[in-house]
């Protein structure tokens, strides 16, 4: 049987479980008894500076997409998984919004909840829940009408001279109550109908904080300002007593409101771990990634990279915090994936723009031991965020994210673990430095863009070349795992790869062994044909169509 169908066959095995476990729980639901778990709780670990997301009790890659925002609907859904199913996705990242759940305040609708998971899970599919309420975008806008309305009740944030300003105040303790009280009956529903744990992850909130005010000036919040620093936070960040002006300096505002924005998102998520413990993130709207000196640090209180000390003291119930990429400078990208990328932060991109130039991403993302990546917006129902992303999700645009998606579907979990095991590196076409390389152990992998799979630049000395078609494309990357002190896996798209020593002794050289192209069944590595003359003597070339190798070097005197 071959490793394609071996790997349907399970997923429609999972899916027909996940059914029958669903109207368990159903069942369950009706006549009042709550089916047993039949799996572990995902959750996210960490070692010797690693992390993974585990699922089903083992590592798990999330080959995500988020669906548009206006999609979390039952009449979209026949839109967006045949989309998914286009580019081999694993997961989908899907909208619930609290004026859908609590249109009239204290009833609580969960239809679409109740729809999408059984639809997913006949799908197979995984489920990330983006719980928009008191902030989308920084914006009240998903907030139910009896919320928005009632100004008086659920304060917004306050200008310096006492005007409203359009962001609910992170200190307005009714809001907190009725967010908090509408997410932990979301979650609780959740885990009645949801015992196999579809859905792997929730992010409570979206790009929270507030723009054009670094914080509010309400007299509660101004209290506050001029009071002392929590001493939870002093302790955490190493400093002494004092008030957030004297402590941050120009920086005093955006600390303050990120203080409270993070405490408050963390009583939502502590809330609603009480009812079924799923991993929960949060993400930032970035500002410069190289600098705050400037203020350009996204919205204040949002959990930007100069913030990410302030998010951990005040928000022990957020697992991590994750950067939604729309910067098409790989520089930008490379700086954003280094600051997330932390011993006390595992990184995930939940939202990355969809044109063709964000794809190449995917690779140094698996390289920083990424668990996920999400394109923006891959769905059928024709709204496209450009220029953001993609002017139209063409079969060119839908191709670039599909063909890595492809190859690493059925390993996903392999990768994941290795991932988790042993050193990762990855990289893309135009990062910041031209000729990219890494030393893994005494091995220098080396990468090269806009080359033919035979020959090199010299070859035009004697003969005609012509200009490689991708040459001046923004795509191409590649991703490495050392497996063995001699052993890589090694896959890519439009990149060249070289192994070469590090570091040769007197008289040594280095040479190839054996160079496997294949992939994992069961977790185990599966050869399918070995890659050897021209396949190999210009280095290890993966076009548009990627594949994993594993590659064995070796030495000689």
């Amino acid at each position: 049987m071959s490793r394609v169908l071996v790997y349907a066959t399970r997923r429609r095995l999972r899916a027909i479980l996940g059914l029958t476990m669903l109207l368990s729980a159903m069942i369950g639901g009706v006549f009042g008894t709550a089916p047993a778990h039949a799996q572990e709780v995902p959750r996210i670990v960490a070692r010797d500076g690693r992390h993974a997301l585990l699922v089903d009790g083992a590592p798990f890659l999330m080959l995500g997409v988020q669906a548009n925002n206006s999609s979390n609907y039952p009449s979209q859904l026949p839109l967006i998984w045949p989309t998914i199913a286009r580019i081999h996705a694993n997961t989908l990242e899907m909208p619930i919004a609290w004026e859908q759940v609590e249109p009239v305040e204290g009833q609580f609708d969960f239809s679409f909840l109740d729809t999408l998971v059984a639809q997913a899970r006949a799908h197979d599919v995984r489920l990330v829940l983006l719980w928009f309420a008191t902030w989308k975008n920084t914006n009240a806008s998903y907030a139910p009408e009896w919320v928005k309305r009632d100004t008086g009740r659920f304060p917004r944030m306050r200008k310096a001279d006492g005007s409203l300003h359009y962001a609910l105040s992170p200190h307005g303790r009714n809001t907190l109550a009725a967010d908090k009280r509408a997410f932990v009956a979301l979650l609780r529903h959740l885990a009645r109908i949801d015992p196999t744990h579809t859905v792997i992850m929730v992010q409570p909130e979206n790009e929270a904080g507030s723009y054009d005010l670094a914080r509010d000036h309400s007299p509660e919040a101004e209290r506050l300002f001029q009071g002392p620093v929590p001493a939870a936070l002093t302790r955490a960040l190493g400093k002494p007593a004092g008030t957030w002006t004297q402590l941050f300096g120009k920086r005093a505002e955006q600390f303050f409101q990120t203080w409270y924005v993070a405490s408050y998102i963390d009583a939502v998520a502590a809330a609603g771990k009480a009812e079924k413990p799923l991993p929960m993130y949060v993400n930032a709207a970035l500002g410069d990634a190289f600098s705050d000196e400037a203020g350009d640090v996204g919205p204040s209180g949002g959990p930007n990279w100069n913030v990410i000390e302030v998010w951990k003291a005040a928000a022990p119930h957020i697992d991590l915090l994750a950067p939604d990429i729309y910067k098409r400078d790989p520089a930008e990208v490379f700086a954003i994936l280094d600051k997330y990328a932390r011993a006390d932060n595992a990184l995930m991109v939940p939202e990355i723009g969809n044109a063709q130039e964000y794809a190449r991403f995917l690779w140094p993302v698996l390289g920083h031991g990424g668990l996920g990546f999400s394109p923006f917006g891959i769905d059928g129902t024709g709204y496209f965020n450009y220029p953001l992303g993609a002017k139209t999700l063409d079969d060119a645009t839908l191709a670039v994210f599909a063909q890595p998606y492809r190859l690493l579907e059925p390993m996903a979990a392999d990768w994941a673990r290795i991932a988790f095991e042993h050193p990762v590196w990855g990289t893309a076409k135009g990062a910041p430095e031209g000729y990219q390389s890494k030393v893994m152990g005494r091995w220098k992998i080396s990468t090269r863009y806009g080359q033919w799979q035979m020959g090199d630049e010299s070859w035009s000395k004697w003969t005609k070349v012509d200009r490689h078609p991708a040459a001046d494309l923004d795509i191409g990357g590649m991703v490495a795992a050392q497996i063995g002190p001699d052993t890589f896996l090694l896959t890519g798209n439009n990149v060249r790869v070289h192994v070469s020593l590090a570091a040769a002794a007197a008289g040594e050289q280095g040479q190839l062994i054996r160079a496997e192209e294949g992939g994992f069944v069961d977790g185990k590595w599966v050869t399918t044909r070995l890659w050897n003359g021209d396949q190999v003597d210009y280095g290890y070339n993966f076009t548009d169509r990627p594949v994993m190798l594993r590659i064995t070097m070796g030495t000689y005197r």
